[in-house]
């Protein structure tokens, strides 16, 4: 039989990789909202040292301007609000939503892109947490991705 979208149920092997993947996700989102919520509630030279934190923390002390910290309260308010919905997107992903699976990879993924080209290929970064988040994300994305490709082409056989 098939399911509302029109493919057949998820297989055992399907639903643990979701699951797996949503494990993922929750592991980011709670991460990232959390980093959020701490640059928010801090200082400016708190905030840069704790995204750069491959560099030494007295080249990054201030005096900065309050633009500088708009800014970077600007960014820590996206990383909240990115691990929240990557965190409902997680919930999604777990009951097997394919559209959960790109719209958490679109949002999840693309945040984690900007970090890697501007402050991991930059050097700016220790591995952890930052460049293992982004594999975390990476491997989420992967995964769930392949589940997606399986259920569309299963779909499409089934049509």
């Amino acid at each position: 039989s098939l399911t509302k979208t029109g493919a057949p149920p998820l297989t055992q092997r399907q639903a643990l990789v979701l699951k797996i993947a949503a494990v993922l996700w929750v592991v980011w989102g709670v991460v990232h909202a959390a980093a959020g919520a701490l640059v928010l509630s801090g200082e400016t030279a708190a905030g840069f040292q704790a995204i750069a934190d491959g560099v030494d923390p007295a080249l990054l002390t201030g005096p900065y301007h309050e633009a500088v910290g708009g800014v970077l309260s600007q960014h820590a308010w996206n990383l909240l609000w990115v691990g929240i919905v990557t965190l409902i997107g997680a919930l999604f992903i777990w009951r097997g939503d394919q559209t959960a699976i790109w719209v958490t990879a679109m949002v999840g993924g693309l945040a984690d892109l900007g970090y890697f080209m501007f402050i991991d290929l930059a050097g700016f970064a220790n591995f952890v947490p930052g460049t293992l988040m982004t594999l975390v994300s990476a491997t989420a994305i992967i995964i769930s991705g392949l589940v997606w490709l399986q259920r569309s082409g299963a779909k499409r056989a089934a049509a």
